[in-house]
């Protein structure tokens, strides 16, 4: 058992180490063709979200599972103000 894991200790050359460098680990808020939902804090600001990821404390679902694209669509057709909530209310002050 020993020996199949660890076969370059036995002098094995045939058996390259991972090169980490060479295979990025893949951002899930960058993959294109993942699912996910929108988000919007109680400052009104919205943001896209992994479906698999548990939604972080101060947020909500607004829109539900569905591709990326459609994601980024609902959120540029309904986040029209990017002033936080707070910043509004002050300036109407």
């Amino acid at each position: 058992m020993w020996l199949l894991r660890f076969p370059r200790m036995l002098g094995s050359a045939h058996v390259p180490w991972p090169d980490r460098r060479k295979q990025p680990a893949m951002n899930p808020f960058d993959n294109a063709g993942g699912e996910f939902v929108v988000l919007v804090n109680g400052e009104g600001q919205y943001s896209l979200w992994p479906s698999f990821c548990e939604v972080p404390p101060g947020w909500r679902t607004v829109y539900g599972r569905d591709t990326r694209d459609a994601c980024l669509a609902y959120v540029e057709e309904n986040w029209t103000d990017m002033r936080p909530a707070s910043l509004i209310a002050a300036m109407a002050d």
